[in-house]
């Protein structure tokens, strides 16, 4: 009986340490994203899919006891309140993107548009500008 308790535990723990060490990878992505460092973001947000899919795979196997889903609790409530202030500073810079591109469209429509008519100067039939 005694080993099974242990086993738990231990089960247990590492499912807790999981979520402790997928809270401190997204603290540090708030962290990116919060001093807008975003090729290093995305860098980390692919292995932060990677941690989710392996504590989705150890904790479908996992009974909690009151104290362990407290704490699993406490540590997803945390976790996802990073998770939303680094969607809300993504769609933030989205949003910046999209209106820097635009004036870059602009810009480029208006040059083709004109650009033309700058390089054509007029001439009159013996050759002097008018």
């Amino acid at each position: 009986m005694a080993a099974s308790v242990n086993a738990h535990n231990a089960t247990q723990d590492a499912l807790l340490d999981a979520y402790e060490g997928l809270l401190v990878h997204v603290s540090q992505m708030h962290e990116l994203a919060s001093t807008e460092q975003w090729e290093e973001l995305i860098e980390q947000r692919t292995h932060y899919v990677m941690l989710v899919e392996r504590l989705h795979e150890l904790d479908g196997g996992v009974i909690l006891d009151e104290s362990g889903r407290q704490r699993k609790a406490k540590l997803l409530e945390d976790i996802l309140g990073y998770d939303v202030e680094i969607r809300r500073r993504l769609v933030t810079r989205r949003d910046e993107l999209g209106k820097l591109i635009g004036v870059s469209l602009r810009q480029r429509d208006l040059h083709r548009a004109y650009a033309p008519q700058q390089g054509v100067q007029m001439h009159n039939d013996d050759g002097v500008d008018a």
